[in-house]
C-alpha cells in the first residue's frame, strides 16, 4: 500500500485499513522484513478496531529470534506464521534441522507454521525445497510462485517436469500469495498484452492450489494474499514511475481468486456426485 499513482501520497495507516476493508478484503498482512515490530504494534488496533484479520510475516535472521514473533502473532490473532527464515545452511542437511527447530517452536508456543517458497531465504531454490519435503513430512509451504518462476528462468511453456515440480510444492501449500512472474521478471504487470501466457499458467497454478486445498480440508479457511510489491518490484520508466496501478492489480486478483473458488466447488460437487 506504498504510493502507486502519480500523487505520490503515502497513506495514513488508518485510511489504508479502511480501503483494505471496504474493497472486500478480510484480512491485512504485516511485513516485518518490509516494517517492524513496533509498526506491528501500532497496525495492530486499527485492524482489529475494523475488523481485519493480520497475518504476520516473519524474516528471522537466527532461530531463537522466531519465537518472540511467534508469540506476537499468537496474541495478534494471525491464523499462521508465515516464514522467510534467513538462517541458511548451504546444504539440505544442514537446512532441516532448522525447519525441525521452528516447527517444534510453533508447536510448543500453539501457533501453525508455514514456510514461503521465497528467494533470499531457506527455501530459496527449488531444488533443495523439494528436498526439504521429502524430508520433513510436517513441513507446510504457502506458494509465492512468482519467486521459483524467476529463481529456475523457466522456459514457456513449461515442460512436465518444471510443471511436476511445482505440482509437488502446491500438494504441501495451505496458502498461496498473487504475484504473476515471467522467467526474467518477478512482478508483471498482469493486463499487459504480453504478459498473458504468464497470467493464464498462474490462474491455472492458483486453481491447482486451492482445488488441492479443498480435497484435503473439509472445513477451514484457505487464506490467498494479494501480494504486490511496490517499485522495484515490477518495471519502471525512466523516471521511476510504475507502469500500472498495484492496487487495481490486486482487486482484480481478488476477483480471479474469488472466481477460482467458485469454480472449484462446482467441480468437487460434480466429482462427488460421479463416484
Amino acid at each position: 500500500m506504498s504510493p502507486h499513482d502519480d500523487t505520490g501520497e503515502k497513506l495514513p495507516d488508518e485510511k489504508i485499513c479502511e480501503l483494505v476493508f471496504e474493497a472486500g478484503y478480510n484480512g491485512m498482512a504485516i511485513d516485518l522484513g518490509a516494517s517492524d515490530v513496533k509498526k506491528a504494534f501500532e497496525l495492530q488496533p486499527l485492524m482489529e478496531k475494523i475488523g481485519l484479520t493480520p497475518l504476520i510475516v516473519a524474516f528471522p535472521k537466527t532461530i531463537n529470534s522466531l519465537s518472540d514473533t511467534m508469540k506476537m502473532a499468537k496474541d495478534f490473532g494471525s491464523p499462521f506464521i508465515n516464514v522467510i527464515g534467513q538462517v541458511m545452511p548451504i546444504s539440505v542437511d544442514g537446512m532441516i534441522p532448522v525447519i525441525r527447530k521452528w516447527i517444534d517452536m510453533a508447536d510448543k508456543i500453539g501457533i501453525p507454521i508455514q514456510f514461503e517458497t521465497h528467494r533470499n531465504c531457506i527455501t530459496n531454490d527449488l531444488y533443495s525445497t523439494l528436498q526439504l519435503l521429502d524430508a520433513i513430512p510436517e513441513m507446510r509451504m504457502c506458494s509465492d510462485l512468482s519467486h521459483y518462476v524467476v529463481d529456475r528462468e523457466f522456459w514457456y511453456p513449461l515442460s512436465e517436469r518444471d510443471l511436476g515440480m511445482i505440482s509437488r510444492i502446491l500438494d504441501r501449500s495451505d496458502s498461496f500469495q498473487g504475484r504473476v512472474a515471467s522467467r526474467q521478471q518477478i512482478q508483471l504487470q498482469i493486463d499487459f498484452p504480453q504478459h498473458q501466457k504468464w497470467v493464464n499458467l498462474f490462474k491455472d497454478w492458483w486453481y491447482e492450489g486451492i482445488e488441492k486445498w479443498r480435497l484435503r480440508n473439509s472445513e477451514g479457511t484457505c487464506y490467498f494474499l494479494c501480494e504486490l510489491g511496490p517499485p522495484e518490484y515490477a518495471m519502471t520508466d525512466k523516471n521511476g514511475k510504475e507502469l500500472s496501478n498495484r492496487w487495481e492489480e490486486a482487486l482484480n486478483i481478488k476477483l480471479w481468486i474469488e472466481d477460482i473458488w467458485k469454480k472449484s466447488e462446482v467441480n468437487l460437487e460434480k466429482s462427488d456426485k460421479s463416484l
